[in-house]
């Protein structure tokens, strides 16, 4: 079963989580006290990952950390990832496209005032002519995507008001039972 190592509070695994049981796969919470006893800096944990960060998972011998490499590779070993090579491109595009280009433009505070309007601006267009990242249906990338967008609203309260189809996905993805499971714990 896969193990998915997290913190006892707030962390990226909750992302993981989110696509986990989108996929109803079933996996292993292992909850790290980082704060009082720093279990991510400790020995047994630093075989899992060297850099002592998480999430990070353990599937069999197979040991991985990086949000982003997580989701394709639970992507890839459920089989939710298109057949066609433009297809796959496209999501690792939008995932990559995430834990760089979205985060650092939106979730970094100073580089909000130069960057977000052209991130967000982007994103509107593409959200205004389909209703998820891929097209018609709910992919990977729309949990690495809407994750960092999730956040920017509820725990950073930005106002994306401006771009209707991008606050339109955010809504529709708030609701879907997996992330109102998951990141939706979060208190706003």
């Amino acid at each position: 079963m896969l193990k998915l190592y997290g913190a006892t509070s707030v962390s990226r695994a909750g992302i993981i989580e989110w696509y986990l049981k989108e996929l109803g796969v079933d996996w292993e919470f292992i909850a790290l006290d980082m704060k009082e006893k720093a279990e991510h800096k400790q020995a047994d944990f630093l075989k899992i990952n060297p850099m002592g960060k998480i999430p990070a998972i353990v599937d069999g011998d197979f040991k991985m950390s990086e949000s982003g490499a997580i989701l394709l590779y639970v992507a890839e070993k459920y089989g939710k990832m298109p057949d066609a090579i433009a297809q796959r491109g496209l999501i690792y595009q939008w995932v990559l496209f995430s834990n760089s280009t979205l985060y650092q433009g939106v979730l970094v505070e100073e580089n909000r005032e130069k960057q977000m309007a052209q991130i967000l601006t982007a994103l509107n267009q593409t959200l205004a002519q389909q209703p998820y990242l891929i097209g018609e249906e709910f992919s990977v990338a729309d949990v690495a995507v809407g994750s960092i967008l999730g956040f920017a609203v509820s725990m950073l309260n930005l106002d994306f008001s401006g771009y209707p189809a991008v606050s339109a996905y955010i809504e529709k993805l708030v609701k879907r039972p997996a992330y109102k499971e998951t990141l939706g714990k979060v208190p706003a």
